[in-house]
């Protein structure tokens, strides 16, 4: 397993996470250690998709958006570890806790920890800042399907 850290630009992140616009929710990685954590952000701008309904004349990024962003930054943490490149990463259960709304010109960084990764299922945790100002954060299962359905007894669904 590869112990220092490295970043990752906008091209290179698609060899981590599987998910392309409109639902590719982080610009960069700035920094990440395979299996343990990674940081980076999304930069929120008038042009999002959802903008136009969420809401007319007072835009902020939906809640569910900022728990898909961070989840996806706990992902890129599993994803680039030796072997799990371009592997499929499933959230199984979220809670979420928002403090702030994060509107266009915000860039919301964002900062994952892997708490514990065995058999394919991985807790992690994950916050968001806006300006240095915490303004959500998650606690999430993920599973890695791949894995799992290795691990599983036979006969079992």
């Amino acid at each position: 397993m590869q112990d220092e850290a490295f970043a990752l630009n906008e091209v290179e992140l698609m060899r981590y996470q599987p998910n392309r616009y409109p639902f590719l929710l982080i610009d960069r990685v700035t920094e990440v250690v395979p299996g343990k954590y990674a940081k980076g952000y999304k930069n929120l701008t008038n042009n999002e998709w959802w903008i136009p309904i969420h809401f007319p004349g007072n835009p902020n990024m939906p809640g569910c958006l900022q728990i898909e962003a961070m989840a996806q930054m706990l992902t890129v943490a599993l994803t680039s570890l030796d072997g799990m490149e371009g592997k499929v990463v499933h959230s199984y259960k979220h809670m979420g806790t928002f403090h702030r709304e994060v509107r266009p010109g915000d860039r919301l960084d964002m900062e994952s920890e892997v708490l514990s990764f065995r058999h394919g299922l991985c807790k992690g945790a994950v916050k968001g800042y806006v300006d240095g100002e915490l303004v959500c954060e998650l606690e999430t299962v993920v599973i890695i399907p791949d894995i799992f359905k290795k691990l599983r007894p036979k006969g079992n669904k």
